[in-house]
């Protein structure tokens, strides 16, 4: 698609959020063209909104967190993939707590509320980040590499020392219907053994068999099972739709990653800001042939950092 989108509808909801426990309400209303994905703090006073981009990080230990003047917003990652998936680009997203809600450990719900708010096009070509030369980053025997490519494609491998998971690939051809038949149903997990000090340490508080998959020595212990084979590897991928959103643009490109995770997907956006040569912002230019895509700007870094 290659103008911009919003929703129509403004919508209302809540959960519980993984990591403190308790609930969330969540406003999502629609937004001009060139805002961006922008979160606000309801609950504190004087609070700034925040857009969702790379500058805006603030912590990528268990999860993506974004903030500015020490007003914070943890767990991003789902709701950023369901806009993502979308193709949902401008939404300003209100909430009254410091997480977004953790539904079921996916972004399917996610995905059913964006649908029911409807999604509209905008007056405003969309800005791509096109991969034109490789870029890699790797940390000790992990990696996430880019490639040039006519549309985006994502190679996801995991590769974990428990004999219930192992080694798991999936390659996401991206398009709004792959991402949602492929992706966005795929729960966050845990090992069993974990739980305990990921509560001691503060974290987890609202963590259930109904929001992730949980897995001991022997298997899954959620009583349905696993919705995919490979449903592990697919969340890896939807954590990484959600954090490559953070560049503030769709990207085109291959990109591969192994053994992937937050810490990882930042220092790619960072390798891929840094490495403006490789890279090169455009839009997408009708024609009675095919689209095509043509240079929007000369100065892409400074760009994709407004």
């Amino acid at each position: 698609m290659p103008y911009q989108r919003t929703l129509k509808y403004e919508i209302k909801f809540s959960g519980i959020g993984l990591h403190i426990g308790k609930k969330v309400n969540l406003t999502l209303k629609p937004a001009l063209p060139n805002t961006g994905i922008v979160f606000h703090r309801i609950d504190v006073p004087h609070a700034e909104p925040t857009r969702a981009i790379l500058a805006n990080v603030t912590d990528g230990k268990l999860a993506t967190t974004i903030g500015n003047n020490g007003t914070g917003i943890n767990t991003v990652e789902h709701l950023l993939a369901a806009f993502a998936g979308l193709g949902i680009d401008n939404v300003l997203v209100e909430l009254d707590a410091p997480e977004i809600p953790i539904l079921d450990g996916s972004a399917v719900q996610f995905v059913d509320l964006l649908k029911s708010a409807r999604v509209k096009d905008q007056d405003e070509l969309k800005k791509f980040v096109v991969i034109k030369k490789p870029i890699k980053v790797r940390c000790e025997d992990k990696y996430i590499e880019a490639y040039p490519s006519e549309h985006l494609i994502i190679d996801g491998i995991i590769d974990f020392d428990h004999p219930m998971i192992g080694t798991q690939s999936f390659t996401l051809d991206f398009s709004y219907k792959n991402f949602a038949q492929e992706i966005c149903s795929a729960r966050t997990f845990c090992l069993l053994e974990d739980i305990e000090t990921l509560r001691s340490n503060g974290y987890a508080q609202g963590g259930s068999l109904e929001n992730a998959v949980v897995i001991d020595k022997n298997g899954v212990l959620n009583k349905d099972g696993l919705r995919f084979s490979d449903e592990l590897v697919r969340h890896k991928i939807l954590d990484f739709i959600g954090d490559l959103s953070l560049l503030g643009h769709p990207i085109i490109g291959h990109i591969k990653t192994y053994k992937a995770g937050h810490f990882l997907n930042h220092q790619f956006l960072r390798a891929v800001l840094n490495q403006y040569e490789s890279w090169e912002l455009a839009q997408i230019v009708t024609s009675y042939s095919k689209p095509t895509f043509q240079r929007a700007f000369h100065s892409p870094f400074i760009s994709l950092n407004a």
